[in-house]
């Protein structure tokens, strides 16, 4: 086995089969009464495929690769916010997508992170089959076991095509979650200052 498949197993996924996707993805255009041998279906489920494995890289990233190393001690104890973090998910009740932005703020305690890592996080998580509710909480748990600040917040703004499109149809409305910890679930002036940031 090489290492690539190695790192993946030892991350508890296995890796992305792009064989087994591509041909349950003929069997599902099959299914709805396609023709798969037409010119514009041929190479559709290997697209399909490829598309996926980028889509799902999630379940197999490392997430002590993921970031290398970047935590830097520094004398500074104010706090540090990224907004307006575009991500794209996948529902995991119709796999449909959902997307929007990620606003991210934290309170250093003496280590702060390199700046690329948070949108690096939040795609870790956003690339796997997911609910918002979920997604908010895992990038906020996860940058408070790596960096150990005294708090975390994050809200996520997102739109849901399972909505959008189907059901209930609703092109407008958007969905916001957040999760605080720390200094930001205990201090109402900590949170405040992060929401009014954000224009809440």
């Amino acid at each position: 086995m090489d290492k690539k498949h190695e790192d993946h197993l030892q991350n508890g996924y296995k890796p992305i089969d792009k064989n087994e996707l591509s041909q349950s993805v003929e069997r599902i255009l099959k299914a709805i009464g396609e023709d798969c041998s037409r010119e514009g279906l041929l190479k559709t489920p290997a697209r399909v495929a490829n598309a996926y494995e980028e889509i799902f890289s999630g379940y197999t990233a490392d997430p002590d690769k993921l970031i290398n190393d970047a935590l830097f001690t520094v004398d500074y104890d104010e706090m540090v916010v990224v907004r307006d973090i575009e991500f794209y998910s996948m529902c995991e009740h119709h796999m449909l997508p959902f997307f929007g932005k990620v606003h991210v703020a934290y309170l250093p305690r003496k280590k702060i992170i390199g700046l690329s890592k948070i949108p690096r996080i939040v795609d870790m998580f956003a690339h796997r089959l997911q609910v918002q509710e979920r997604l908010t909480q895992q990038i906020a748990e996860f940058i408070q076991e790596k960096i150990d600040p005294l708090g975390v917040g994050v809200v996520i703004e997102g739109q849901h095509l399972c909505m959008m499109m189907r059901g209930i149809k609703k092109e407008q409305a958007k969905m916001t979650t957040s999760a605080m910890l720390g200094g930001f679930r205990t201090r109402l002036d900590t949170r405040m200052e992060f929401l009014n940031m954000l224009h809440f």
